[in-house]
C-alpha cells in the first residue's frame, strides 16, 4: 500500500504563486505516475499534472501549462506542484495522487490507484 501525504495551500491573490508538495510513503516501489488531479464546486474532475518516477516523463494539462511546474525528489519520495500566474478559475481543491501504471497520454483519466484527502487553494 502506498500512503500520499500534502502539504502546502492556502489562499492567494490573483497573479501570486503557491506550492504543493505530496510524500509517498510505504511501498513506493510500485508508482508508475504520480501527481495532481483538481475539483471545483460542480465542476468535473481534472488532472492537472503528472510526473514519472525518474522524473523524465511530465504531462500538464493545458489549462496550466506554461504556470504550473511539477518536480520530484527522488530521496524523500516527494513531488512538488510550483504555481505560479495563479488564476480564480484555479480555485479547486488539489488532491495528490500517484498510480501504478507509468505515465502515458491517458492520465487525465487514470482511475488513481491511490490518493490523498486534498488541499483547498483559493485564488481571488
Amino acid at each position: 500500500h502506498v500512503q500520499l501525504v500534502e502539504s502546502g495551500g492556502g489562499s492567494v491573490q490573483v497573479g501570486g504563486s503557491l506550492q504543493l508538495s505530496c510524500t509517498a510513503h510505504g511501498e513506493v516501489k510500485r508508482v508508475g505516475c504520480m501527481g495532481w488531479f483538481r475539483q471545483a464546486p460542480g465542476k468535473a474532475r481534472q488532472g492537472v499534472a503528472v510526473i514519472s518516477p525518474d522524473g523524465n516523463i511530465r504531462y500538464y494539462g493545458d489549462s496550466v501549462k506554461g504556470r504550473f511546474t511539477i518536480s520530484q525528489d527522488d530521496d524523500t519520495n516527494t513531488v512538488h506542484l510550483q504555481m505560479t500566474t495563479l488564476r480564480p478559475e484555479d480555485t479547486a481543491i488539489y488532491s495528490c495522487a500517484a498510480d501504478r501504471t507509468s505515465c502515458g497520454e491517458t492520465w487525465e483519466v487514470f482511475p488513481w490507484d491511490y490518493r490523498a484527502p486534498g488541499t483547498q487553494v483559493t485564488v481571488s
